[in-house]
């Protein structure tokens, strides 16, 4: 991983600062929609910063920086910020969150100041107590500057870092949506919109805007291609119980996308948003002073909504912040959606069999590969399968010590070659026509070590655990992620980062709102038939190996034989078809329950995956030895 010398730009900025009459400038790594994967013209805190990876905020004095990033990227981020920068590592005992720090820095009437479109906006009253895990900016990060003496929190109407970054900077992508048809998508744009107005209705709302780009894509049955590995496409939508606009570059838009939308929904120019909303609010300010009825009504807004465009709704006055009903309708995948991720990931399984039976036969026959090379000829696999569409996200395929940084990603001309006589570890996904994968194994071509064989299988009894596991209806994410984590636990051992995240239905292969983990936002929403999410427990030793396992499964209904408080049970359905690797597993530490499992698991790959090799004789032999029973 390369160190980036950030003096100069550091320097431009602080400069900038100094114009501006801003003390401390917060950099975010999101983009005006909040995505958490960008553009490389979005990509501001990244270039400030050096730093890569996709979470983390940084924040600059005169005299100061700091980069705030969580427990998946402390490793890389020590390898790649240079000496002017300070990591502050969240959720490790006595350090301060970014916010925490910018107030400390803003004593004695300073000025923090940010680009109010990168910043969510925190302006109603949380809806339970069960978020308060939400960080506070806006609104909430102005007062706690004011109240440490601070002079608040300012709006810049030009992003600081886009000035120091000038012609540099990437254009922004512009491209092409297409329609996904419903043979993939399941249901009409029509009766999603439908959906959303239910909503309105339960709410008395006037209107919903919708800003993050997966539920566009969603909501219209468009994909695109503007943000890489991620399906999604620039925009805004607004709907209102009579109306629907789509705010987009209309260049984005060939015929078949307009014939779609048909006379619908109403097309206006992507840059329009924020005054039309202005208009729209004005309108609803007159009406509302006009009959007592409509000012109690307000617009809604996800709690993922930029400051700038919740100001533009006329502020905490005119606006109510909600979970987004098409988030949690999208996390529920209709019978199409759960059919095509069945039949995506048993196509992704055997491109896989084929790359891990290819790779182990190279190093067998002494083949140089570094972990680009092997990256790409894994892509290489998954193009011949049918609906494929590109990657969703990265391939970390790592070697040795760089499978211990989390979220490590090779570069070609800086990365380690493949050692066989090390882990391998290989975290890669695709996006298909009906379905996002998203697939961990952990391998080794040599003799591991007794400790690399006990933390692997160590691992892979706490994914067995969430895999079995029956739960009653209204458990979350948060009151399951200890089942993965309690034979590590038991060893003194953890991992830094989540058990389980949200998948798209060709879509972001990170997607809210659940997830399985530590962090208190899994307890909001509960688990409930046909949601995806991964199972991906892992362990690492810095400078020496990393272990991860992961399988994607589904939400299904169990049969119990009681039902306990006339609940129903849940339980998961695995649709990830890769085998375990048989010589990193300790069979002693493995109960009778546990290798049935993997028994039948191994027995269900092979069946599901064999067809596809029948002039690959070195991928059938591999997937043969690898399925055989223990």
């Amino acid at each position: 991983m390369v160190t980036v010398n950030t003096t100069e730009r550091l320097a431009a900025l602080r400069r900038l600062m100094a114009r501006e009459k801003v003390d401390v400038y917060v950099v975010p790594s999101e983009d005006a929609h909040n995505s958490e994967y960008i553009c490389a013209a979005d990509a501001r805190r990244e270039y400030l910063t050096g730093f890569t990876g996709s979470a983390g905020c940084a924040a600059v004095t005169q005299e100061k920086a700091i980069l705030s990033t969580d427990g998946r990227y402390f490793n890389q981020a020590e390898h790649q910020l240079d000496s002017n920068w300070e990591l502050l590592k969240q959720g490790m005992p006595d350090v301060p969150t970014w916010q925490e720090w910018a107030v400390q820095q803003s004593e004695g009437g300073k000025t923090v100041g940010v680009d109010a479109t990168l910043i969510t906006a925190r302006i109603a009253p949380f809806l339970s107590i069960a978020m308060l895990y939400i960080l506070e900016q806006a609104k909430g990060l102005e007062s706690r500057i004011k109240k440490k003496g601070g002079a608040g929190l300012q709006n810049l109407s030009k992003n600081l870092v886009d000035e120091i970054w000038g012609s540099e900077r990437p254009e922004r992508p512009n491209n092409p949506v297409m329609v996904l048809p419903v043979e993939y998508a399941g249901q009409p744009f029509q009766e999603k919109i439908e959906a959303v107005r239910k909503e309105l209705e339960k709410k008395k709302s006037p209107g919903f805007v919708v800003s993050m780009l997966d539920e566009i894509a969603w909501l219209y049955n468009f994909r695109g291609s503007d943000i890489p590995y991620n399906p999604v496409f620039f925009a805004y939508a607004f709907i209102t119980p009579t109306t629907a606009t789509l705010y987009i570059d209309s260049k984005k838009l060939p015929p078949a996308a307009l014939e779609h939308l048909g006379d619908i929904v109403i097309v206006r120019p992507y840059e329009a948003v924020f005054e039309e909303l202005e208009a729209v609010t004005q309108q609803h300010k007159e009406k509302a002073s006009a009959d007592s009825k409509e000012s109690t009504k307000k617009w809604l807004v996800s709690n993922k909504t930029s400051w700038a465009l919740s100001q533009s709704l006329g502020g905490e006055e005119y606006v109510e912040v909600v979970r987004s009903p098409i988030e949690e309708a999208k996390a529920i995948k209709n019978e199409t959606e759960r059919n095509g991720m069945r039949k995506c990931h048993i196509r992704d399984g055997a491109a896989l069999i084929k790359y891990f039976s290819w790779l182990e036969d190279e190093l067998q026959k002494g083949s140089e590969l570094d972990e680009v090379q092997a990256a790409d000829k894994l892509e290489e696999f998954r193009k011949t399968g049918d609906n494929f569409k590109g990657l969703s996200f990265d391939t970390i395929s790592s070697t040795g010590a760089n499978a211990a940084i989390i979220h490590y990603k090779p570069e070609s001309g800086n990365c380690s070659t493949i050692d066989p006589k090390a882990v391998y570890l290989c975290d890669s996904g695709a996006q298909y026509l009906d379905g996002t994968t998203d697939t961990t194994r952990t391998l080794h071509f040599g003799e591991p070590t007794e400790m690399e064989k006990k933390a692997y299988t160590l691992v892979l009894k706490g994914m067995v655990a969430l895999d079995r596991v029956v739960f009653p209806k209204g458990t979350s994410g948060f009151a399951l992620d200890v089942l993965a984590r309690q034979f590590l636990w038991n060893e003194g051992l953890d991992y830094r980062h989540g058990t389980g995240h949200g998948v798209g239905s060709f879509l972001n292969v990170h997607e809210g709102p659940i997830g399985i983990g530590t962090r208190l936002q899994y307890s909001e929403v509960p688990l409930a038939p046909g949601m995806v999410i991964s199972d991906e427990p892992g362990y690492y030793e810095d400078g020496n190996f990393g272990i991860r396992i992961e399988n994607i499964i589904m939400v299904k209904e169990a049969k119990t034989e009681h039902q306990f408080g006339d609940k129903p049970y849940y339980g998961f359905e695995h649709v990830t078809m890769v085998p375990m690797c048989k010589k990193l597993t300790d069979e002693a530490l493995l109960t009778p329950a546990e290798k049935k499992w993997l028994n039948d698991y191994h027995a269900e790959v092979y069946e599901k995956t064999k067809d596809f090799f029948e002039k690959d004789s070195i991928a059938m032999k591999w997937l043969e030895r690898e399925t055989v029973p223990i």
